[in-house]
């Protein structure tokens, strides 16, 4: 099993967070129970193609799934948005569903920085998000956090 890191999981809670702090209604479908793919999908099409994009988020919740098995119930469809959340939305606890949120979207971040790089990666989110503060944040999916400046 892949478990998203820590540093995902809170990059991803904070985009959810800002998300939801920013609503500009935007969206159809399910982009309204999970608007950061929305969001994303415009960027990454350009970099990676919709084929690339709808791939990449396939491959995000196929992962994410194996630590929260109700995702099951969403599909990534052939052009890349998210089916299946609105009758989770009713059926789960607030908490359940945010937390299957962060868990994909955290996937989602980990194969981005995996295939472009954690700087690329920020920029990405930076263009889409660009009020988001993001400070001293480390993606890095490995034990190594090149970011910290601790005297030792």
């Amino acid at each position: 099993m892949n478990r998203a890191t820590s540093q995902l999981r809170n990059f991803a809670r904070r985009l959810i967070a800002a998300e939801a702090n920013g609503r500009n209604s935007s969206g159809a479908k399910g982009s309204a129970a999970f608007p950061v793919p929305e969001k994303l999908r415009p960027m990454l099409s350009m970099l990676v193609g919709n084929a690339g994009f709808q791939t990449l988020l396939a491959r995000a919740l196929t992962m994410a799934t194996e630590e929260v098995p109700w995702l099951r119930a969403v599909t990534v469809t052939a052009d890349g948005s998210l089916e299946g959340w609105e009758p989770l939305h009713a059926q789960l606890t607030p908490d359940k569903f945010l937390e299957g949120r962060v868990v994909l979207a955290a996937q989602l971040l980990g194969l981005l920085v995996a295939f472009i790089g954690e700087n690329l990666t920020v920029r990405l989110v930076r263009e889409v998000w660009p009020k988001l503060s993001i400070g001293d944040l480390s993606l890095d999916q490995g034990e190594k956090n090149e970011n910290t400046s601790k005297a030792g």
